[in-house]
């Protein structure tokens, strides 16, 4: 296959750019390099808010793997124009472009974040969807999410495809306006739409010390400082995390797969092992030999305690299954290249 890959300088797009390659199909990469996300490295292609850009990159072209977003949460109500522009609109341009050029097949990066909370279970009165985080219990150190009914802590557990969709933040409601408008493309073209729903994902090239780096990214730095990392709440939150070739692997499948056409297909990328923020920041501590994590009980309104997912329906689907452990991949991460 001949592919366009969107974001494909990115922390991400990099990596599946090398495994599709590397699985013999043609890759023509498409990306804006936003200065927060690359720190200004690599050639500027396009921009996929530009239909004629989209429109050039799209000939000749078999399918769309579609990782070019601006991430991060979001500061405050002033961040959505960007992200709406960038995430939203660059979607619905490379999907309205894609339906002339007639390419029916599109993986798109979508993430956990599309359910905010995971699953839970109240002791008494079964599964419960929590209500919204409570700031004044969280000041507290109160943090653990509780029962709707009787107010009861409640136990978490893993959530699959088919939940109730509740983003939380910015990034997350441009997340699944994608999603959303990825189906009605595959229902009015008869197209093929999958969409990967990324968990923390780690590794080499990881962008440090912006606002786009993750949670390991964020402690390494503060490790190779001598400085303890600093975990919110009480580090008890749970998170899977995945390995970034893990995850350019699941790309690949997904765009070499068989799905149905007309209809948008999504699937968990995850371990289906999580950890908690505080066992990552200590692993990762002992690997660099750098002071304990410190439990700060800071937070962020926006965050959510625990989301962790069943990666089942893509071992069923798809045939993925995650090959990186968690320590060796965190061992590894220690050391591992980033991009400043």
């Amino acid at each position: 296959m001949r592919i366009l890959l969107t974001g494909a300088a990115g922390f991400i797009g990099s990596h599946i750019a090398e495994t599709v390659r590397g699985a013999g199909h043609d890759v023509v990469e498409l990306d804006c390099l936003l200065p927060a996300a690359h720190g200004g490295t690599g050639v500027v292609s396009g921009d996929i808010r530009d239909p004629e850009v989209v429109r050039a990159a799209l000939r000749g072209v078999d399918a769309v793997c579609h990782q070019a977003a601006m991430v991060g949460m979001g500061v405050d109500m002033a961040d959505a124009p960007a992200y709406v522009s960038c995430n939203d609109l660059g979607t619905a341009v490379l999907l309205a472009e894609m339906a002339s050029a007639g390419v029916s097949r599109l993986v798109l990066a979508s993430s956990m974040v599309v359910y905010g909370e995971g699953a839970y279970a109240c002791a008494l009165h079964g599964a419960q969807r929590p209500l919204a985080r409570d700031a004044s219990a969280m000041q507290a150190g109160l943090f653990e999410p509780v029962c709707p009914v009787c107010s009861s802590q409640l136990s978490p557990s893993f959530v699959d495809e088919a939940a109730v969709l509740e983003p939380r933040s910015l990034y997350a409601a441009t997340k699944l306006a994608q999603e959303h408008l990825a189906g009605a493309w595959a229902r009015s073209v008869g197209g093929i739409a999958i969409a990967l729903r990324y968990h923390n994902v780690y590794g080499p090239r990881m962008p440090r010390d912006t606002p786009y780096s993750g949670v390991a990214a964020i402690f390494r730095s503060s490790l190779e400082r001598g400085e303890a990392p600093q975990v919110f709440e009480d580090g008890g939150q749970r998170r899977d995390f995945i390995h970034v070739t893990d995850v350019a692997r699941a790309n690949l499948l997904a765009l070499e797969s068989g799905c149905p056409q007309g209809t948008l297909a999504a699937y968990n990328v995850a371990t289906g092992s999580p950890h908690t923020i505080l066992e990552m920041a200590t692993a990762l501590a002992a690997a660099m030999s750098g002071p304990a994590p410190q439990v700060t009980g800071a937070f962020r309104q926006g965050d959510v305690r625990h989301i962790t997912a069943s990666p089942e329906r893509a071992r069923k689907e798809l045939g993925f299954a995650a090959e990186v452990p968690f320590d060796a991949g965190i061992a590894a991460f220690a050391t591992a290249p980033l991009r400043g």
